[in-house]
């Protein structure tokens, strides 16, 4: 999965042409200009591109804009790639909530679609609340044909949403037409963990409730809500980052493999971890507002959004029956990391190992932020005591520069690879699993920003190891 040219096709074949609605907003200036331009780098961009938005601007004006956005991430601009990269643009202005932009869309697809490819992708980078629409209009333009249309989250707001907009959807496309984008789908130790799982027989071993006391996901950031107060007000760590990203890394972890190399086979595997998860207690969650945080712009008076959230969850299969997942998420905490930790049961504690029981759990830990990376910590005795011995391995050292998640989710779109995309089920049964923590969620609790948290947090994982500090250090360096 590292190189996308090994990429399974799905059998949806390439798409002819790739609109992107919204190409003037926030999200292609931060993400989607830079991705593109990258895969034109590698090679890998070989369709005509049209962006559409309500701005009145230009080819050139557009182009000013993605040589501006890609400039200000950091990429270093190659001329002669830039020029074959603006010569695949055309744009369109206008309301898209009006049939004539469609009319005029269908025109310009006509124009510039590759002939071979009769497909399409829609990229719909807009505020949910026009996805239905926009949607409807692409099918009353008969441009659905065997074309794909790629969501952003959030995909709806709890579990009755969620199944609204999707029977909306569903009215005007089917669900194989449909790709919701999250874009830690596209990391790669995120797909790596699939190929270490079960590629490996040394890890493949260790992967179940015989091996493994507890799990635990970590998802923390240094930063705060600053300016986007009146966005993330309404949401709360729980929409924002667990439904979602999260869980998906959940079903990643402890999914059983798949059956074969098909979209569906995947994402079955996946769907059947979320239907054998009970939903979560509201006594076995922590929902926490750091300090401050009512100051902010945009923040309601007396606001009980949560900025930080922790909770347990059960998986109710063969694999992983007993074995607790513990997640915490959070805002103005004290690193910005994001991982995975599985702890290990302890070896009997027997005559000719002294003071074993000093000695730390067993973990395995795949960083997914900053730097992905994989580690094995191990146990050994060096002069009277029990040292915790780390076997590291960075991936990006080791398997070369990996695509940026953006990069590997359009490229996947583009050739039909359904694969790294959430699907319908899988999504429902997420907001099932959290709806509790929805409709009747636990008092917040105030923590001091810089901290993990509130401490009431700590009492979740009594009886089990305790939360760990984030592996942040370079993979083999000393921590």
């Amino acid at each position: 999965m590292s190189n996308p040219e090994g990429a399974v096709d799905g059998g949806r074949g390439r798409a002819g042409v790739f609109v992107i609605f919204g190409i003037t907003g926030d999200l292609a200036k931060k993400m989607t200009f830079r991705s593109l331009y990258r895969l034109e780098r590698r090679g890998l961009l070989d369709y005509p591109l049209i962006g559409v938005a309500a701005d009145e601007w230009t080819v050139d004006q557009l182009m000013d804009r993605a040589r501006s956005a890609i400039a200000d991430t950091g990429e270093e601009l190659d001329e002669d790639v830039f020029a074959r990269f603006a010569s695949r643009w055309s744009y369109l202005a206008g309301d898209v909530t009006t049939p004539e932009v469609y009319r005029r869309l269908g025109e310009e697809m006509a124009r510039v679609r590759v002939q071979r490819r009769p497909g399409a992708l829609f990229y719909l980078e807009m505020p949910p609340s026009l996805f239905g629409t926009i949607v409807e209009h692409l099918a009353q333009a008969g441009l659905t044909e065997g074309a794909s249309i790629a969501v952003e989250k959030p995909f709806g707001h709890d579990l009755e949403s969620a199944r609204a907009l999707n029977e909306r959807l569903h009215r005007a496309v089917d669900e194989g037409q449909l790709l919701r984008v999250d874009h830690f789908l596209g990391k790669e130790p995120v797909i790596e963990l699939e190929f270490m799982r079960f590629a490996n027989l040394a890890l493949s071993r260790l992967w179940d409730r015989d091996s493994v006391t507890c799990i635990q996901i970590t998802l923390g950031e240094t930063f705060g809500v600053e300016d986007r107060g009146h966005f993330y007000d309404p949401v709360g760590a729980l929409r924002d980052v667990v439904q979602n990203h999260l869980m998906q890394v959940l079903a990643l972890v402890t999914m059983d493999p798949p059956t074969g190399a098909s979209d569906d086979d995947l994402r079955d595997k996946k769907s059947e971890v979320f239907r054998a998860m009970p939903a979560v207690l509201a006594s076995e969650a922590v929902r926490g507002q750091y300090s401050g945080y009512r100051r902010i712009d945009g923040v309601a008076d007396g606001s009980t959004t949560e900025t930080f959230i922790a909770l347990k969850l059960a998986i109710d299969n063969w694999r992983w029956e007993g074995v607790p997942v513990f997640i915490r998420a959070g805002k103005r905490l004290a690193a910005t990391a994001t991982e995975v930790r599985l702890f290990l049961r302890n070896t009997p504690r027997l005559p000719f190992l002294p003071g074993l029981d000093s000695a730390a759990d067993n973990q395995v830990v795949l960083r997914i932020d900053p730097d992905a990376a994989m580690r094995l910590e191990l146990v050994a005795y060096d002069d009277g005591t029990w040292k915790k011995v780390p076997l590291e391995t960075a991936f990006a050292r080791e398997l070369g520069e990996p695509l940026e998640p953006y990069e590997r989710l359009l490229h996947a779109a583009l050739t039909g690879d359904h694969r790294l995309f959430a699907r319908q089920d899988a999504v429902e049964e997420t907001w099932r699993v959290l709806e509790p923590l929805i409709d009747a969620p636990p008092a917040v609790v105030e923590y001091a920003p810089g901290s993990w948290g509130p401490p009431e947090a700590d009492d979740l994982v009594s009886g089990y190891p305790s939360w760990q500090e984030p592996w942040l250090g370079e993979p083999g360096l000393p921590d």
